[in-house]
């Protein structure tokens, strides 16, 4: 079984067939299909059935898969390794990243990183946080930056922020750059979040519910919105509030497009975490990518400031609640 044969196999149930992963792999169905049969004879076993005119796994292709991936991630891994010998400051680094991650700040740590390592192919992708992690197990991304920690042991995750979430309202709402002691008194606003979706970790509605929950209160009104910047628009037009992090509404609050309310007794978290797959190499590359956004997160932001205030005796018996 060598990796080739792995990938192919990986390439063919990712991409629902012989003649679409022969494209993708840029070779003859024949040849896939031929591929495929040695690594099924090879293991004595069928990888693939086809039901309804669709190729499907096996129950011997399902359990082969992460050994697979592993595997061909481990190939790349050597391959990375040795052309590293020759050429310590250049080569591709794959970013993956949670879609409302790629903001402001991930654009300067991009260009700094650009400017700082001129002959490094940087490339971005986004995806969900479960998404993100898949991508890193499988290889087809060095580092990945998401929502909280991958209990995965294939993965090594690294807390680089936990971010505070705020209210958010639009300008003219009554109690916009205003306080109010308690959650319960924002009980009768609608809200606007993300609707609850697997992978995702983005502040949901099913988390804002919970927030109420957590202090006794019922139900509240809420909308389901998929898009953080149709959040936004929706509460700067007085639709709603949010719960965001500040760094997510930056812009916004300095344009004076959106205001904030302070609650008294809120305490709610978002942790953003570097993930890396646990053993795999990393070139010299994404070493100094990694450095790279660990010293961005680390330094004071203006527009997104982290919230170093000391707890009044009031609020030390209030526990942050981390949405995951």
């Amino acid at each position: 079984m060598d990796s080739d044969a792995l990938n192919t196999f990986l390439t063919v149930h990712r991409k629902g067939g012989i003649s679409n992963a022969a494209k993708f792999l840029h070779r003859s169905q024949p040849a896939i299909s031929r591929r495929i049969a040695l690594l099924e004879q090879e293991l004595g076993v069928a990888l693939f059935e086809r039901v309804a005119g669709r190729t499907r796994l096996s129950d011997a292709g399902r359990v082969l898969i992460p050994y697979a991936e592993r595997a061909v991630a481990a190939a790349q891994d050597a391959e990375q390794a040795i052309r590293a010998l020759t050429r310590q400051n250049a080569g591709p680094v794959s970013l993956a990243v949670t879609g409302t991650l790629a903001d402001g700040r991930l654009s300067t740590i991009m260009k700094r990183f650009a400017k700082e390592n001129p002959a490094v192919t940087l490339a971005l992708r986004t995806a969900t946080s479960a998404e993100v992690s898949d991508l890193i197990q499988r290889g087809e991304a060095t580092i990945g930056l998401r929502y909280n920690t991958d209990r995965s042991g294939d993965l090594a995750c690294e807390l680089v922020l936990s971010e505070p979430l705020q209210v958010v309202c639009a300008p003219d709402h009554p109690w916009a750059g205003k306080r109010v002691k308690r959650l319960a008194e924002l009980r009768g606003e609608r809200w606007i979040a993300f609707p609850a979706m697997r992978g995702r970790r983005e502040v949901a509605a099913a988390h804002v519910f919970a927030l109420f929950l957590t202090q006794g209160l019922g139900e509240v009104a809420w909308t389901a919105v998929d898009s953080l910047t149709a959040q936004k628009r929706l509460v700067e037009a007085g639709f709603g509030l949010a719960l965001l992090a500040r760094s997510h509404m930056a812009e916004e609050l300095q344009a004076g497009l959106l205001a904030t309310i302070a609650v008294g007794d809120l305490a709610a978290d978002q942790d953003i975490v570097l993930v890396t797959r646990r053993g795999g190499f990393l070139s010299a590359a994404a070493q100094r990518l990694l450095e790279t956004i660990r010293r961005d997160y680390a330094a004071p932001d203006v527009l997104a400031p982290r919230d170093t205030r000391k707890r009044s005796p009031a609020r030390k018996g209030i526990a942050r609640r981390r949405l995951a």
